[in-house]
């Protein structure tokens, strides 16, 4: 298959894109390299790289002179404290972004001519079409506080960021033209991811600042009381989880979360990392009201339709992360 992989020199783009070479498909990278590195991708010598922004026409324009099969839109902004200092970037990246793809995706499956008559497509007869599926990456951040039975698709959401508003947004037009346009879509909703190839410094996970300072000796600082939860997923496993999510049409006009099904305090995960090696203080938090206090995944659901679960436990993934990491330059990340 021939699959477009926006934001693909990013972090999970940079996994996704290992994965999809792996199964044999050709593989084309957008990206701005705003937050991807095209260090990310070097080492994919087969891989097609652009780079564009998805709000630009022209670059939209180039890009889409080609026919993809599989769209896997994960081209976003995604620091949440930024959001809140800058929600109009969020939502232009995050919300129309995501409809200039859905746009050109449509497009492509059934002609700038085609139009829609009841239920059915009327296509023009002279134009090329091609069937094409996007696959939507949002967040766990869109999800209302939960308690210990964990977060299920049907959770209420509660966005307490820009980032969360644009991320539902941007959601609610990909399943709309699934139910309007019959463009096949599916919303993935991957719990807070770490791994290889993540940022150690400012604006990486805290997985990765938390492994980074407790090598070089440095303290660990958490916001706030560092009681807030999270289920920490292993970069490998999400991206196979995407990866699939993109292969599986009974997950079409779909919401799908991806986690481990446990959850663990910062306090908590700063002492598995720091192995009392390093001190760990306590800051004020930036954005306070942008914290959800509890984040445990149930994924029941990617288990039922897709047969999928994550194969690393959290100890395992720290191991492997953490031997990445101690190879680093940090001066370069």
């Amino acid at each position: 298959m021939n699959i477009l992989v926006t934001g693909g020199a990013g972090f999970i783009g940079r996994w996704v894109v290992k994965k999809l070479v792996y199964d044999g498909h050709t593989v084309t990278v957008f990206d701005n390299l705003s937050n991807g590195r095209i260090d990310n991708i070097q080492e994919f010598a087969e891989v097609k790289f652009v780079k564009g922004n998805i709000n630009n026409k022209e670059d939209l324009d180039g890009l889409f002179k080609e026919k993809y099969d599989i769209i896997y839109h994960l081209a976003a902004s995604i620091n949440v404290q930024d959001s809140i200092d800058n929600p109009e970037k969020t939502f232009l990246n995050d919300t129309v972004g995501t409809f200039n793809i859905l746009e050109r995706a449509k497009k492509q499956m059934f002609g700038k001519k085609g139009r829609m008559n009841g239920a059915s497509w009327i296509l023009g007869s002279d134009e090329e079409t091609c069937p094409c599926k996007v696959v939507f990456m949002s967040t766990c951040m869109v999800y209302d506080i939960c308690d210990d039975a964990g977060i299920s698709e049907i959770h209420p959401v509660k966005p307490i960021s820009p980032y969360g508003g644009s991320k539902i947004a941007a959601e609610n037009m990909v399943l709309s033209y699934y139910n309007t346009y019959k463009l096949p879509t599916v919303v993935i909703r991957p719990f807070n991811t770490y791994g290889p190839f993540q940022k150690t410094g400012g604006e990486g996970g805290v997985i990765a600042i938390f492994i980074k300072n407790s090598i070089l000796g440095e303290p660990i600082n958490i916001y706030g009381t560092g009681e807030q939860t999270r289920d920490f997923l292993y970069v490998e496993d999400c991206a196979d989880f995407v990866v699939q999510a993109g292969y599986n049409s009974d997950v079409n006009g779909e919401i799908i979360n991806a986690g481990t099904g446990r959850d663990i305090s910062i306090n908590e995960l700063s002492k598995l990392v720091s192995k009392n090696k390093v001190p760990i203080n306590h800051i004020k938090h930036i954005h306070p009201q942008s914290e959800i206090l509890k984040l445990k995944c149930d994924c029941s659901k990617a288990k039922r339709i897709m047969g999928w679960k994550p194969k690393y436990s959290l100890e395992s993934g720290l191991i492997r992360t953490e031997k990445w990491i101690k190879n680093l330059e940090y001066e370069l990340v």
